[in-house]
């Protein structure tokens, strides 16, 4: 295995929302734009790569707010980017989240067909994130974003979502977010759990040696490839009352809806995993960074504290899979960047008021395949890996069927049966994110 230790990462070409936190609180704007005039998208180019802030974070997190910009594989076409290099990137990237859908478990209600438009079209080209700590840092921000597109006759808008850290700081089901992420070695941050050594930097980052100590494919020319990563974008609404409404039907009282509620997530809503605090809420330990992070599986194959279908856990199963030896959990480890849209539903409602509520889920990293499809389809959306077959994800899997979620205990586990899904796909994208240098290269195509 290549050593690379002392790997050092080119942060200052590296676009910073793959390896740069979101600050706390946020509010943020995701936009789409299509290209139909091939010179003005690329002028349009040519004047973002002055507002794409580089990886390097700055010494304040409440002053950071920045823009990403990454292009779908149609993107990359309306650019005028050779075939031949646009030959040269990942098959699934080039099909395109859309044409994978059946493969991801986006069928039925979630299917392309009831998808947002224009999301998993040919008319999404270039994608645009802005996040900021408050709402005039955005405004700024994207006011140059608009700014630089504006005078552009043949560049359009075709989407846009704002999102927003609801006044709780938690997600729309009421949980915690943000924890867990992986770091990435030669990012010059320290990392989020000290049981675990940061991830290789070509897991996240492309031009760089992997877990397998291999350089990942990488798109050529080599500037268009290098410091650049491949980025999956979805649109999930949640269905917050139905949530709400299960855990009530089949909790004895309030309590035990909590204590279901954390076995289902693998954490309590203030943060605090259940393989440090199983029995009861700590939420001093999950507002604690140096802490709501340290911990392993290994203590608890069988999942008596946190069980293994609970959806943490099958997101990032760190070492429960060691002893099998079947499966290296870091090969499927990614960045995940969560940020909310609508309004939360108000805490003891039952009732749907209709709202559209959810998440924008940003995934970023070097194998589009191994890393984000491996993960929603073997682990999310399947439990072959843990011994059960008919189980998915009770927050975010796609099951066959009826999907049932097992709480082993003493003497008797627990089954919950009949779970109805909690989450539904309204659109996505497979996009690449490339380097500083690589959209000075797309900007200068002839």
């Amino acid at each position: 295995m290549a050593d690379t230790t002392d790997i050092a990462l080119e942060l200052d070409d590296i676009q910073s929302g793959a390896l740069h936190e979101r600050p706390s609180p946020y509010v943020g704007t995701y936009l789409l734009l299509r290209v139909d005039d091939r010179a003005a998208g690329r002028e349009l180019v040519r004047r973002l790569v002055p507002l794409v802030d580089a990886g390097v974070p700055s010494n304040d997190p409440r002053q950071d707010a920045w823009i990403t910009v990454a292009f779908t594989y149609y993107g990359l076409e309306a650019l005028g980017v050779p075939q031949e290099s646009l030959d040269t990137f990942a098959p699934e990237f080039r099909e395109g989240m859309a044409a994978r859908a059946a493969h991801l478990g986006d069928v039925g209600e979630s299917s392309p067909e009831n998808w947002e438009k224009p999301l998993g079209t040919a008319d999404v080209h270039i994608a645009i994130a802005v996040l900021a700590p408050d709402l005039d840092h955005l405004q700024s921000v994207v006011e140059k974003a608009r700014r630089a597109h504006q005078e552009l006759p043949g560049i359009a808008v075709v989407w846009r979502q704002d999102c927003y850290q609801l006044p709780t700081g938690r997600t729309s089901f009421g949980f915690k977010d943000g924890i867990g992420q992986p770091t990435v070695e030669g990012s010059g941050r320290p990392s989020a759990n000290p049981l675990e050594a940061p991830l290789k930097a070509g897991e996240i980052v492309l031009g760089y040696p992997d877990e397998t100590g291999e350089l990942p494919p990488m798109p050529s020319p080599d500037v268009l490839g290098r410091n650049g990563t491949y980025v999956v974008f979805r649109k999930l609404r949640t269905k917050v009352a139905a949530y709400r409404q299960y855990l009530r039907s089949r909790a004895s009282n309030r309590a035990d809806e909590a204590l279901l509620g954390a076995k289902m997530v693998g954490r309590w809503q203030g943060g605090a995993p259940l393989a440090l605090s199983p029995d009861h809420d700590d939420e001093q330990l999950g507002a604690d960074p140096s802490r709501h992070n340290h911990f392993t599986y290994g203590d608890d194959p069988r999942g008596f504290k946190c069980p293994v279908g609970a959806h943490a856990r099958r997101a990032n199963p760190r070492d429960a899979l060691d002893g099998d030896g079947s499966v290296d959990v870091r090969l499927h480890r990614m960045i995940r960047r969560g940020t909310s849209y609508g309004p939360e539903l108000p805490e003891g409602v039952l009732e749907d008021d209709g709202a559209d509520r959810g998440i924008i889920f940003v995934f970023a990293g070097a194998h589009i395949k191994r890393q984000f499809e491996f993960v929603k389809t073997q682990w999310l959306n399947d439990g072959i890996f843990i011994g059960a077959p008919n189980e998915a994800d009770p927050i975010v899997g796609s099951p066959r069927g009826s999907s049932d979620f097992t709480i082993p205990n003493r003497p008797i586990r627990r089954r919950l049966t009949d779970i109805p899904p909690f989450v539904v796909t309204r659109g996505g994208e497979y996009c690449f994110a490339p380097s500083l240098s690589a959209m000075r290269w797309l900007a200068d195509l002839s």
